[in-house]
């Protein structure tokens, strides 16, 4: 028996938008979770989360990007592009604390669990927890082998 990957925002969450199976265990991928998006999720895992230095520097990008005319969505993907973060957030999840966690997510899917990732960024942003969700299927299929 085999469950399920999915993935979401804050946002959709709060607005009852979220497009998720009932039985999913919203899992919080956020480094700094606040008080109200800790209310939104069943767990977090701040390991799955971008390091503090990749967020600090894309959000400084976003901001100068910004500050040159540049919309908040546009200004977020170009600093996106620019500091490689994708490449960046993948090395990430090669970290100990980092694969922990995502092994034992695979783990937990590939026991039939249905996982939702959740994190701040919409649905018209770049984020990780689309890369992240590649990595916990990927493994969650290599243990149903």
């Amino acid at each position: 028996m085999s469950g399920t990957v999915t993935e979401t925002y804050a946002a959709a969450l709060q607005h009852d938008i979220a497009d998720l199976p009932g039985e999913a265990t919203r899992v919080g991928v956020v480094r700094r979770p606040t008080g109200w998006f800790a209310a939104l999720v069943d767990e977090n895992r701040p390991e799955l989360g971008p390091p503090e230095s990749l967020l600090s520097e894309t959000k400084d990008r976003q901001e100068d990007l910004r500050r040159q005319g540049l919309c908040d969505e546009g200004a977020h993907n170009a600093a996106w592009e620019e500091v490689n973060f994708a490449t960046r957030y993948r090395e990430h999840l090669a970290s100990e604390a980092a694969a922990e966690a995502i092994a034992d997510l695979a783990e937990r899917v590939a026991a039939g669990e249905t996982v939702a990732l959740v994190c701040f960024e919409g649905d018209s942003k770049r984020c990780h927890r689309r890369i992240l969700d590649d990595a916990v299927r990927e493994r969650a299929a290599s243990l149903a082998e």
